[in-house]
């Protein structure tokens, strides 16, 4: 299933390939308001190796130092504009949860609608996505107005897959090894509404390292209406 997915997002990316032009903004929003707080949610991160035969394994302690990596990266980027990031209050960890996983739905369908080949005639080619009110939640438990939401699934090929690529790439068969897919989301806080979105799809990176999880955020931000 894990390893389904993952081709699954793979292929979503590359039939938005050639939409570049759709914008990462929402229809009449240009920038976040000077001196802006963006609560930035948990980071919904997992990384994984491939193995030779092309399954998916999760790896905690990966995970665990990409995510401290990507905020430590996220503290020294900082917003923008006068603006700052700002770490959610203790809250209500289920809430959170949920929320995450509807992103990630969300961000694919805009992947997969907005960007890709699959559109939406009722969205008119706009930017036009909301993870609902339910996100006003967030909002009583600090000062903000915003969030970030950022997901990233990354895997890396074992010993044994890189043979495999050797072994097939020498009977003329292509086979993938690790690959690295994201999403950023900006949402208003009062209303649900996505105002910015972004993503990325590469197949390579290593947010076990800190500067290249640098390298991946500013990936994942370009363009950051901050």
């Amino acid at each position: 299933m894990i390893r389904l997915r993952s081709i699954l997002l793979v292929v979503a990316w590359t039939l938005g390939g050639g939409a570049f032009a759709q914008s990462h903004l929402a229809e009449g929003f240009t920038r976040l308001p000077a001196g802006a707080t963006i609560a930035v949610m948990p980071l919904d991160v997992e990384l994984f190796s491939v193995t030779a035969g092309g399954v998916l394994e999760p790896q905690a302690e990966w995970t665990t130092k990409a995510v401290a990596n990507l905020k430590e990266a996220l503290q020294l980027r900082g917003a923008g504009q006068g603006g700052k990031f700002v770490p959610l209050p203790s809250g209500d960890g289920e809430l959170l949860a949920e929320l995450n996983h509807l992103h990630s739905a969300v961000a694919r369908a805009i992947t997969i609608h907005h960007f890709g080949g699959w559109k939406l005639p009722s969205k008119a080619g706009r930017l036009d996505w909301s993870l609902g009110e339910e996100v006003a939640e967030i909002r009583k438990q600090g000062t903000a107005d915003y969030a970030l939401f950022v997901y990233l699934r990354d895997s890396y090929a074992t010993g044994g897959r890189v043979a495999t690529m050797v072994l097939y790439a020498a009977l003329g068969v292509g086979v993938g090894g690790g690959a690295q897919v994201g999403y950023a989301s900006l949402v208003d806080l009062r209303t649900g509404r996505i105002l910015w979105f972004n993503r990325v799809a590469k197949a390579s990176g290593d947010v076990r390292e800190l500067e290249r999880a640098k390298s991946t955020l500013e990936s994942l931000l370009q363009e950051f209406p901050g």
